[in-house]
């Protein structure tokens, strides 16, 4: 599996924030990638409120991703869920397969993926996503932005290689090397409580 291999990894992960912000649902992915370039993200961020990724131009968009060099591609994208879910961010290996929740086959994105539940699917699904509340996916763009900036950092961290960054205090991050690298440190990375 791609992911174990690339745990020692200097490179800082490639996103790329799949959405549109011509819908407030939509618009997870863009924020994400606006928020984690005001941040000043090392990596390679694709996909942001000025530029974002979506239907039309998806496949111009994993075309340049040789670009961005060798590291770990995460996709980003919003998703329909049930209502239980809704507010809940899954983190998944494999390609993100955005378009599913509005019934579209596009171009898959990544080695893995990050999927916010921003609404209830299964009806009418352009018409949840224009409705969705914005106060919500705000929200869950905090909180997935601060997430991938920490599981950046645990992941190129894991084998004690440091990286440059800053921490919330506005400190260089300290090198901390970890004992055990295993994949299962992306998903606790991105652990929200409730």
């Amino acid at each position: 599996m791609r992911v174990a291999a690339d745990l020692g990894r200097t490179l800082p992960l490639t996103v790329v924030c799949v959405g549109t912000d011509r819908s407030t649902g939509d618009s997870l992915g863009p924020l994400v990638g606006s928020m984690l370039t005001s941040a000043d993200y090392p990596g390679c961020v694709i996909g942001n409120l000025d530029e974002p990724v979506h239907a039309e131009n998806l496949t111009q968009a994993v075309a340049s991703l040789p670009d961005c060099g060798e590291s770990l591609v995460l996709g980003v994208d919003a998703c329909l869920g049930t209502k239980s879910e809704i507010g809940v961010v899954m983190v998944r290996s494999g390609p993100l397969r955005p378009g599913l929740g509005v019934k579209k086959k596009l171009t898959p994105v990544g080695d893995l993926y990050l999927a916010g539940v921003v609404n209830m699917g299964g009806f009418m699904e352009y018409m949840v996503l224009q409705n969705t509340r914005l106060s919500l996916v705000m929200r869950m763009a905090r909180a997935i932005s601060a997430g991938i900036h920490k599981a950046d950092w645990i992941l190129r961290n894991a084998c004690g290689k440091t990286r440059p960054g800053l921490t919330e205090s506005g400190d260089a991050i300290p090198l901390v090397p970890m004992n055990d690298a295993r994949p299962s440190l992306l998903p606790r990375a991105f652990v929200r409580q409730r």
